[in-house]
């Protein structure tokens, strides 16, 4: 399945299933429908993923009784969708693709230059020949992470606002996992089951301030911690509904141009592994997010070509969606 939160005037946000001619079956008009009173598990989508595979069934079955009735349908065009979970228990964002991590931080360079107010030639050769761009040897032997700010998600086709204080502004090409079950030192080998399901994360990073504080040997902080700076969606698509998560073909585009592609079997770490890591001797709630990172080609420091104000960012992952979303408001750095 396909599930959502929407949200339709003078309403409160409500969870449904997304349908194939592109509706949103309601799940608690449906639930009022066939048993005549609300059903808490479908209040939220923190609380349907907490109510586990019981609620998710009910879900399930709701959505095949209801599928042609008008009354529990509601046209997208009537409604805004919000990120499939606007405030997550937690945020985690890993950095698992290899090709991502040379090119950026090869690229780097150039953009540490140009901070510094040096366009020399030296600067720029520094980065095609990779400079320092040697991946260390903790990344192979675990996932590596930072927690951002759940506080900051937006949804499809939400305004992201430019940072004042950053001329350089960044998407990011990256799905990620809602963790569906409590657990703690959980095996590779079972993690599988934990994992509720899958959505696009666009993972807006201001360039300038991360390499500015990161210099300090903490953060990201400001790099990624600004309002609107998480975009999430269009929905979450549920563990079961794919088979094969790691074979998914990925693009970004930018004002319906073609900017990068990769795909998810790239990834060095795969979500179980991630799982394991994290979860030593540390609890994981229903309801938490885990990113991938970002896959190679799937950023502008990647590729040396800079957004601004009024683009449209698009990211597609096979089998999920498209995530769309509008850059505002001119940079005003401090």
């Amino acid at each position: 399945m396909k599930l959502v939160t929407f949200h339709k005037p003078q309403q409160d946000a409500r969870i449904g299933v997304l349908q194939p001619d592109g509706r949103i079956l309601d799940l608690q008009t449906a639930a009022l429908r066939d048993q005549g009173h609300a059903v808490p598990a479908f209040s939220s989508m923190l609380d349907l993923i907490r109510g586990g595979p019981q609620a998710l069934q009910r879900a399930r079955a709701l959505a095949g009784k209801f599928a042609a009735e008008p009354s529990v349908l509601v046209p997208q065009a009537d409604c805004r969708l919000l990120a499939p979970v606007p405030v997550p228990e937690q945020m985690r964002d890993c950095l698992v693709f290899e090709k991502h991590f040379l090119q950026a931080r090869a690229n780097a360079a150039v953009l540490k230059a140009r901070l510094l107010g040096d366009s020399s030639q030296e600067a720029i050769a520094a980065s095609a020949s990779g400079v320092g761009a040697a991946i260390p040897q903790v990344w192979y032997q675990q996932p590596l992470y930072y927690k951002g700010n759940r506080f900051s998600v937006v949804g499809p086709d939400a305004d992201v606002h430019w940072p004042s204080y950053s001329r350089y502004l960044d998407f990011e090409l990256e799905w990620g996992i809602f963790i569906g079950r409590k657990g703690r030192n959980i095996p590779a080998s079972e993690a599988r089951d934990y994992i509720f399901g899958y959505t696009v994360f666009n993972d807006f990073s201001a360039r300038d301030a991360q390499y500015r504080e990161t210099e300090g040997r903490l953060g990201p902080a400001k790099g990624k911690d600004f309002d609107t700076g998480n975009a999430m969606g269009p929905c979450i698509v549920t563990a079961d509904a794919l088979a094969e998560p790691y074979n998914l073909a990925m693009a970004v585009r930018v004002n319906g141009e073609e900017w990068g592609r990769g795909n998810s079997r790239d990834m060095h770490h795969r979500f179980e592994d991630m799982i394991a890591h994290i979860s030593r001797d540390e609890t994981l709630y229903p309801g938490e997010f885990i990113g991938s990172g970002t896959v190679g080609n799937g950023c502008g420091l990647e590729l040396d070509r800079w957004i601004k104000p009024g683009d449209i960012v698009e990211l597609e992952v096979e089998g999920i969606g498209i995530l769309r979303n509008r850059v505002v408001a001119a940079h005003n750095p401090a």
